[in-house]
């Protein structure tokens, strides 16, 4: 009877001191080598190089720009969520035809090359289109 009193303290109270243990030895391995933590960084540099880059000046200046009210799809802005008034200069993403505020657009699109709201893809072929087929 005290074994079994003995063990049903004991084992619980070694078990969770084991678990501690270790917590403690992962905190002090990941304060330790901060740069092993989470994979390897050279890998996680080459995802970061291979990201697209936004539309230059130039290809942004290419876009279409309607005003407010010749808008299709709806006149809210979904970068910054506020309405797009009827004589506000708005840029539309060709292909989806989605409006937005002139330099909401602009600083979205110079960061990433697609849609803040389909995601679609404004490639080069967009702004440089192949020569027409001469058949």
């Amino acid at each position: 009877m005290l074994f079994a009193v003995f063990l049903a303290v004991f084992l619980p109270c070694a078990g969770m001191s084991v678990v501690l243990i270790v917590y403690c030895c992962m905190l002090w391995y990941a304060a330790t080598y901060p740069d092993d933590v989470g994979g390897d960084s050279a890998a996680e540099e080459a995802v970061k190089d291979n990201q697209p880059s936004g539309l230059s000046p130039t290809q942004l200046q290419k876009l279409p720009s309607v005003t407010g009210k010749d808008l299709v799809l709806g006149e809210d802005c979904a970068v910054c969520l506020d309405v797009i008034g009827a004589d506000e200069p708005a840029r539309l993403v060709p292909g989806c035809n989605h409006g937005f505020h002139v330099e909401c657009a602009d600083t979205w699109l110079a960061r990433n090359p697609a849609c803040p709201v389909c995601r679609n893809w404004l490639g080069p072929e967009l702004f440089d289109p192949p020569e027409a087929n001469p058949c």
